[in-house]
């Protein structure tokens, strides 16, 4: 494209333009020779220090651990989310974007080297033998799990469906101890979770973007279509809140189903030939209704394009504090049976509006902290991407990160207090809200009158209104006008 670009110019502009364009192929065509022996120079002193290492080292070294080590410290150089992946860590990443795996079903965690359950996930065969939140496993197989990393653990309790393994389970403050034998099961990751909340509002949470996400999410919207009546249903909670991203197709299926018309995401690679644009197709399936997206400093990349498109084109309110900035593009490169593949960054993303999440991150409407437990006070928030060694630059104004943490108890989370006050029309919410840019990371933001959302092509009477408890406002000219 860009040779025929060039040739057109020469033929408009006449003879001596062709010329000078023929000068510099020639200049480029040296220039890129002289490059490519340098590369082959660099490629011989690499084959020395490789050829020295295998006959010197003290110890003989594993050829390739060593092949390994070098393809990853140059990709590490170029960005943090540049990466090589080994067979296995191929396979594991297969796992995650596909959603389903061989296993038992439960969520662990790793505290004081020790394997705990979260929590059993529903209708599963770790459900069905009766595991409990908060069981310790001591052994797979018979062998103690002491020692390994939660990797290591999972990774022995995943395999082919209907194939056994038997947990020793320590359980309670008497460290009951007991063995419990399962049938691994097809394991679904369940990325999205919904409730109606106040009986009036669909609340969907999504953990991370992966094959299962826009299925999940369509699936809620129908679920509440069906079970709230309409003219009571006063709109959606999307809580993006500490979701790292995951598969951009996905990500966009979900935008698709707020809005109907006009760019979603588009994103950019080295050569202006390269953009790519991806636009909504016809059909909003939640028909319309206001909508508050909850992001925290640890929501990123796919939950970012997410947040951005709703914000710019003025479907939601986007509630909480600022997003992690992770504006770039990875595609998985498979290098062939056995050899892995290459996780290599080409392109940016770019929100409908043209802005670059890259190190900035999405600015919330309306900023909300949350109260931070004393012993969690400065491990609540995420440093960004703007913080990470070798992260791709983006201008002068770059933010670091925001406040990440969530409360376990929803009663006392005040960010989906302040969601659920703005959709009920209830200015209480102002007790909650702080403006956003308040603060450069979040904390010892200035306390005043929250910053107005975006505006509404929506007459006034489209705000929604609701039923407040006893003492507090329903006026209409609540500063949280829902956008159509």
């Amino acid at each position: 494209m860009r040779k025929i670009s060039l040739l057109m110019v020469g033929v408009a502009l006449g003879a001596s333009t062709a010329l000078v364009g023929t000068q510099t192929r020639l200049f480029s065509s040296s220039s890129a020779q002289a490059a490519a022996s340098d590369t082959y120079r660099s490629l011989n002193l690499f084959g020395d220090v490789l050829e020295k290492i295998r006959t010197d080292y003290v110890e003989r070294p594993d050829d390739q651990k060593l092949i390994e080590a070098a393809i990853n410290g140059m990709l590490s150089s170029l960005d943090p989310h540049s990466s090589y992946m080994d067979a296995k860590s191929f396979r594991d990443m297969q796992v995650q974007t596909r959603g389903e795996f061989g296993g038992l079903g439960i969520e662990v965690t790793q505290e004081d080297n020790v394997i705990k359950v979260v929590t059993p996930i529903d209708d599963t065969p770790a459900s069905r033998a009766g595991i409990l939140s908060g069981d310790i496993i001591s052994a797979i197989d018979g062998e103690a799990v002491s020692g390994l990393t939660l990797n290591q653990a999972v990774d022995k309790m995943r395999g082919a469906p209907n194939s056994v393994v038997t947990l020793k389970i320590i359980r309670g403050p008497k460290k009951e101890v007991k063995d419990v034998k399962l049938t691994r099961a097809i394991i679904q990751i369940k990325s999205v979770r919904e409730h109606v909340e106040d009986g009036d509002i669909g609340y969907i949470r999504i953990t991370q973007f992966n094959e299962q996400t826009a299925d999940g999410v369509r699936a809620a919207i129908l679920k509440f279509l069906s079970t709230v009546p309409q003219d009571k249903f006063k709109g959606y909670i999307l809580d993006l809140r500490n979701n790292p991203g995951g598969l951009l197709d996905q990500s966009i299926a979900v935008v698709n189903d707020f809005v109907d018309h006009g760019e979603i995401v588009s994103t950019r690679g080295r050569n202006a030939d390269e953009t790519m644009r991806y636009n909504a197709r016809p059909g909003d399936l939640s028909r319309g209704k206001p909508m508050i997206v909850l992001i925290n400093g640890g929501s990123a990349s796919a939950s970012e394009i997410v947040a951005g498109a709703l914000q710019d084109h003025k479907r939601a309110i986007i509630l909480g504090t600022r997003s992690f900035g992770k504006g770039s593009v990875q595609t998985i490169i498979p290098l062939g049976q056995g050899n892995g593949a290459l996780r290599l960054t080409t392109a940016r993303y770019y929100t409908p509006s043209g802005r670059s999440i890259q190190a900035k991150g999405i600015e919330p409407d309306v900023q909300v902290l949350e109260d931070v437990p004393a012993e969690l006070k400065g491990k609540d928030e995420t440093q960004g991407e703007a913080s990470l060694k070798g992260h791709l630059k983006n201008g002068n104004n770059e933010y670091h990160g925001s406040q990440a943490y969530v409360p376990p108890d929803p009663k006392k989370d005040k960010q989906l207090i302040a969601a659920i006050d703005l959709l009920h029309g209830v200015t209480r919410a102002q007790n909650y809200a702080q403006p956003a840019n308040g603060g450069d990371n979040g904390a010892g933001a200035d306390k005043g009158t929250p910053a107005p959302a975006p505006k509404s092509d929506a007459p006034k009477d489209d705000a929604p209104k609701g039923d407040a408890p006893k003492g507090d406002s329903t006026d209409g000219d609540s500063p949280y006008t829902m956008p159509k």
